[in-house]
């Protein structure tokens, strides 16, 4: 099924923000100052949230036994539960009051919300359990979410045609949100500077790097971890419609801004 972008935005107005729960919670308020101030001159961004550290601790609380495959958090129905209590209750509406609390404008949603993301189960869900893949994006709710004037925001829960529902990996599901709705930038917004690389014995920040380069810096291990799962929503996305993905340290002073006009900041994936 071919979906259309979202339509009347002005070139680099429409652009979709990925960020952890935990690293949005440290944001400083200009951070937010700068996204009101980008709703305000036309911009529309569509933000698609995580929230692991506190899906882990809610799940602490409740005696809940959790424990991850390859990055993805292996999920039964008991574990979903908390799930989406955490992300699409205490995370999505966290980051609502703190943008409405900058004088934005946001509505909070989760995937399940008018089947915003049809998903299935993942290639490998005998080890991890209700995990999704997107297979669809209602683009026409987030279109109609930006035409109202309110910056979606979307905690990544999947559900199928029964109903079913499926815990999605925040990258992936931002990946999928930003190719279906056609934006053209993604903008991954996290703790650390961007990708980092040794040379000479430090720790250098790649300015770009392409789809092949990150291939080569998974294997040698200069891309580990937490940042896997977001270079690889990078490919996937920047082989649809994106034309490129930024990472970022949300700290940096309006950041927002400067990667939107341009401004060399973090590492942009390029496709070549």
């Amino acid at each position: 099924m071919t979906f259309e972008p979202v339509e009347n935005h002005k070139a680099g107005g429409l652009f979709v923000m990925k960020c952890g729960g935990s690293t949005l919670a440290a944001l400083p308020d200009s951070f937010f100052d700068d996204l009101r101030e980008l709703q305000l001159s036309g911009a529309q961004p569509v933000i698609v949230h995580g929230g692991g550290p506190a899906i882990s601790g809610n799940l602490e609380k409740l005696g809940i036994e959790s424990s991850f495959v390859n990055g993805l958090r292996v999920t039964t129905e008991e574990v979903l539960d908390v799930v989406e209590m955490t992300l699409a209750g205490s995370i999505n509406k966290a980051i609502v009051r703190r943008i409405q609390g900058s004088g934005g404008q946001a509505l909070g949603l989760s995937g399940v919300d008018g089947r915003l993301i049809t998903a299935r189960l993942v290639a490998n869900s005998g080890e991890v359990g209700l995990v999704g893949e997107v297979t669809e994006v209602n683009a026409e709710i987030v279109a109609g979410v930006l035409a109202m004037g309110y910056i979606p925001v979307i905690a990544p829960i999947g559900v199928d045609a029964g109903g079913q529902r499926y815990n999605i990996n925040a990258d992936t599901a931002a990946g999928a949100v930003a190719s279906f709705i056609g934006s053209p930038q993604m903008i991954v917004v996290t703790d650390v500077p961007g990708i980092m690389r040794t040379l000479d014995g430090r720790k250098t920040v790649l300015p770009s790097v392409t789809v092949g380069q990150i291939e080569d810096l998974i294997k040698n291990g200069e891309i580990y971890g937490g940042m896997i799962p977001k270079v690889r929503a990078a490919i996937d996305c920047i082989q649809g419609s994106v034309s490129e993905v930024v990472i970022v340290d949300g700290k940096e002073p309006r950041v927002l801004s400067r990667v939107l006009q341009g401004e060399e900041l973090g590492t942009r994936i390029i496709g070549s």
